[in-house]
Formats: C-alpha cells, structure tokens, sequence
C-alpha cells in the first residue's frame, strides 16, 4: 500500500517509517523538521530512511492548509498514520499556541485530506495523558477522560472528539492510540531516559519531581510501533454492540475505536533510575524536587482491548529497552 507518515523525522514516526518498508509498503514521510528539539538528530533518522527503497520525504508544516491539501491529491494514500504533534507536557505551560497550530489545526488539515481523498484508515497519535486526573488504575479506553491536566493533554482528548465526528459524520474509519511514556533507540531529548542518561554520563544532577513518587508504564518504542502497525491492519467498524443511552467513550457506532499503547507494568521512577544506572555503570546524583503542574503521579495502561482486538499487546522487560537505548546513545554520541 501507499502510506502517509506525518512526523516521519519524529521518534515514533521514524521506527513506525522503517517497519512499513520492511513490509514492502510504499511511504510518504510529512515532517516539518521544527527546532523543539534538536533538528540533527531528526536529519539523522531521515537520512536513514531516505536510504530506503519506496521511501520520499516531504518537508511542510501540518498547519498549511494548501500544502497538505496538495499532499493528499498528488499523493494519494490509501492510508494514514498521523504521528506529527506538538509533544510535550510543561512545554504546553509556555508555548500554547503551537499546540493549538500543530494538533488541532493540523489534524483537522489531515481529516479533511482523509475524507476528501477515499483514505481507508487513519490511525493517529492520541496520549496517555487523555487521562489527566483519573486516579483509577489501570487506566482502561472506556474510562471517561473529562479532567486534563495539561493544554497538550486537552488537545488529543480533542483530537479523539474530532476523529469521531469525522467517523460518524463521513464514516471515515478512524483509530487513535493513546501512547504511555514510548522510550527506546532514536529517541526524544526531551524524555527523562535520554536526559538521566545525558546528565549521568556528565557527572550532572537529575532532576527528579515529586520526590520520586511517580510510577510510569514505560513503553519500548519496537512494542509501540507494532501497536501502530496492528491496528493499521484492523481497519476501525462500527461496534454492534454500542449503545447510546450507555455510551462507551472506546467505540462507537460510527467506524471509531481508542486503544491504549502500553506495557501493563507501571515502574516506579526510582526503580527506573537504578535501571539506567545498571546499564550505564554509574551512580546518578539525585535532586528530588515538587511535583511540577501538569504532571500526574501515575500511569497505567489498561490493554485488553488491544489485546483482543489484535492478539497483541506490549511486553519488553524495561531492563532490557533501556539497555538498547544506552547502547545507542553510547554509539550515536560516541560516550
């Protein structure tokens, strides 16, 4: 098949990228290539991909409406895998209005694209902070997610209620996913294990907030990327068994399903720290901190209905990601 990546460049997008090549599909990568973090190593992973054959690169920005019109006409995807976001909690403190251009402008620039264009399936990066202030764990897809707790967590729980309208009003088959805390090789700067490690290997402190009392489902990057690739498979349907006067928010009548990308093994942050120092060889310097605002203290990832509907769900022991990732970074940084 045809199939567009947006943030191609990206983390997950990369990995995703590469899988579908190994498949034989034909794909499209759409990334604009922005500064939130470093752009070298963004290059560096399209460098990789461009190497491969049926792969092309589109440098443009979701937020142009006539650019990515223009995508979707000469390219002609039969399928979507929308992974281009403005990522990031406390980043969304200072800089909302990037969020607001990339994940609703943006994605409403993609389901124009999908329904004016025949696409078969749109699968799209939602996250796990959906959940925003549920405290019931794990957190399962039919749990209601009314409470964000961070600008970027409101914009895919509004990206989750863009998609349905889309489903139900154009029966434009739609999944999104909600990724827990995705780590591995390639990763992002921004996420605390390429940052411990940075810090650790320089002899610098951590930061650790809400003195160490948070626990994560920390999810390794091939297990969320076979996520990404099983639901491509199962194209969403309408659920025979949805019923509006008892709605569950996970399915719909529409073509529309939610599903959790995670490990089903939340991890304390302390255990997760003594992990990195296992595959480094070193000792962290620890500075416990507040918790700080948009953070939540724990994630969990309910998959059962990922399981079920896909035979699959995440299992890599955190040990062993975290040492692919160290041997890497140790590689790719020469440390």
């Amino acid at each position: 098949m045809r199939i567009l990546v947006t943030g191609a460049a990206g983390f997950i997008g990369y990995h995703t990228a590469a899988r579908l090549l190994d498949r034989g599909h034909e794909v499209i990568g759409f990334d604009n290539l922005n500064s939130y973090y470093d752009v070298s190593l963004k290059e560096a992973r399209l460098a990789r991909l461009k190497e491969r054959e049926g792969f092309r690169f589109l440098k443009a920005d979701l937020g142009d409406r006539t650019v990515v019109e223009a995508t979707f006409a000469e390219e002609r995807p039969e399928r979507v895998i929308h992974l281009a976001a403005q990522a990031g909690v406390r980043y969304s403190l200072d800089h909302p209005h990037s969020y607001v251009n990339s994940n609703l402008t943006g994605f409403l620039h993609m389901l124009e694209g999908c329904r004016h264009h025949g696409v078969e399936h749109l699968v799209y990066a939602s996250s796990s902070s959906v959940y925003g202030a549920n405290r019931k764990l794990p957190f399962d897809v039919s749990d209601p997610v009314d409470h964000p707790v961070s600008l970027y967590g409101a914009t895919k729980k509004a990206n989750e209620l863009m998609a349905h309208s889309y489903a139900h009003l154009f029966a434009l088959p739609v999944t999104g996913l909600r990724f827990f805390t995705v780590y591995g090789p390639w990763g992002r700067p921004d996420m605390s294990l390429f940052l411990f490690t940075r810090k650790i290997l320089a002899g610098e402190p951590i930061e650790v907030f809400n003195y160490g009392h948070h626990s994560r489902d920390f999810t390794y990057v091939d297990d969320a990327v076979e996520g990404v690739l099983r639901t491509l498979d199962k194209v969403a349907t309408p659920d025979p068994n949805w019923r509006p006067e008892a709605p569950d928010s996970a399915t719909s009548s529409a073509p529309y399903r939610v599903y959790n990308i995670g490990n089903n093994s939340p991890v304390a942050l302390l255990d997760y720290i003594a992990a990195i120092e296992k595959a480094l060889g070193r000792t962290a310097k620890i500075e416990l901190l507040p918790q700080q605002p948009g953070d939540v203290e724990a994630t969990y990832a309910g998959v059962e209905a990922l399981k079920e509907a896909t035979g699959f769900q995440p299992s890599t022991p955190l040990e062993e990601g975290i040492e692919r990732f160290v041997a890497w970074y140790r590689d790719y940084y020469r440390v």
